[in-house]
């Protein structure tokens, strides 16, 4: 059995961040992840004048309950989404300041409509420097009152999240209404956090889609950063691939995030899976089968499930993903495209995927800069021998040392 020590979750870092530099004192966040998209946005607060202390395992962050130090700031998000949605939020909750934030090209094409059109309904001096519901954007923060809101978070729960996170430093509170919701699993992520941070919100109404977040702030503490579900999704693949065992630590019974369910659609084409309080092991004899599935939920794995299908004795056909056309690229279309390449028989849909077996030949993976597209094919990439990619360096966003972790498992299984 081969031990697999996984970096940390970049959601589970990334709300960190933002609850640490809204609280009340000092808080520190034990193993966050670090990696272009969390260092982007530990670099952002910096900007926005938060004290952000980072070491090895630890990160100190003091809070500001009144909002950035900082009463201009010029902040650059890079390709991090939830730093391109969630500083944003921060600052406009601000007492006072002007805030402009921009991001990289890939960023910039990504959406943040629902986002911004619901803090202009909550008041928020808010202009898109150049494409509407896009980056750049300009802030000037003068405090929020709170209230009621509607919310389509069908293109990313990103979205609500912010906004939750937003409701405790408004003078009111919010009630948030939600229309439609992708990837729910990661809101469950967010409201445990915000609990961990002093704040309870109650969901009521048909389906529980309607959220209350009181005021009152944010109280410090010390949070421990589990390890990154959707980066153990790629070595728990491997494992099922291979015939052999690994294990994770850190990712078992009462795990936050929800990509951890990618081990029950491997257990579904024949792998044997174990969760134990702190831990997760995967094996499996070598033969996977095919099968159909929702992967909604935890649609960041998609690709990895993607990368594994042309191995399974029947067809894979993976089903409801359309919002994984608008993440770093439409990692829908680069899964296929990568496919249909490597000789592999692949159909598609608006949200749909299905991939027949085969056997792929080496090409050169074309990455799109997504590092959960160069992640993913690595898996395919141990029964393809000459694989390369256009852009293997985008793994840096959360995973700088992929390449190396990979290789030491492929080499330990031979």
């Amino acid at each position: 059995m081969t031990v697999i020590h996984v970096p940390g979750s970049k959601s589970v870092t990334a709300r960190a961040l933002f609850l640490a530099a809204a609280a009340n004192g000092r808080s520190t966040l034990v193993r966050p992840l670090s990696s272009d998209d969390t260092e982007g946005f530990a670099a952002g607060l910096t900007a926005l004048g938060y004290a952000v202390e980072q070491e090895a395992e630890q990160w100190h962050i003091t809070g500001r309950p009144a909002g950035p130090a900082a009463t201009e700031a010029d902040v650059y998000c890079r390709d991090g989404a939830t730093t391109a949605r969630f500083l944003p939020t921060l600052a406009a909750a601000g007492s006072r300041g002007g805030y402009r934030f921009d991001a990289s090209a890939q960023m910039r094409r990504r959406p943040l409509a629902p986002l911004t059109e619901a803090l202009r309904t909550l008041g928020v001096d808010l202009r898109h420097e150049d494409a509407e519901g896009h980056h750049p954007l300009r802030i000037e923060a003068a405090g929020i009152k709170g209230g009621e809101l509607t919310l389509d978070a069908g293109q990313s729960s990103q979205y609500l999240t912010a906004l939750l996170m937003l409701g405790p430093l408004t003078e009111m509170g919010l009630r948030i209404t939600v229309t439609d919701l992708v990837s729910a699993p990661y809101i469950e992520i967010t409201l445990a956090m915000m609990r961990s941070f002093g704040v309870e919100v109650t969901r009521s109404g048909p389906g529980n889609t309607v959220f209350t977040v009181p005021p009152g702030g944010y109280r410090a503490t010390t949070y421990a950063v589990e390890p990154d579900a959707s980066t153990a999704s790629y070595f728990f693949a491997a494992a099922a691939l291979t015939g052999r065992e690994v294990t994770v630590p850190g990712l078992g019974d009462g795990a936050l995030q929800g990509d951890l369910r990618f081990v029950d659609v491997l257990r579904r084409m024949g792998a044997d899976v174990r969760t134990a309080g702190g831990s997760t092991t995967v094996g499996s004899t070598g033969t996977l089968s095919g099968l159909t599935v929702n992967m909604r939920d935890i649609s960041d794995t998609m690709p990895t499930l993607a990368a594994l299908a042309p191995f399974a004795s029947g067809p894979v056909r993976i089903e409801d993903v359309g919002n994984t056309r608008v993440k770093e690229c439409d990692r829908l279309e680069a899964c296929a495209g990568n496919l249909r390449r490597m000789g592999i028989t692949v159909a598609t849909g608006p949200d749909w995927i299905e991939i027949r077996p085969g056997t792929p030949r080496p090409v050169e993976i074309e990455t799109h800069g997504d590092h959960r597209v160069v992640m993913s094919f690595a898996v395919t990439g141990l029964r393809t021998p000459g694989l390369t990619y256009d852009d293997p360096g985008c793994v840096r966003k959360t995973f700088p040392g992929f390449h190396e972790a990979f290789a030491a498992y492929a080499g330990a299984t031979g």
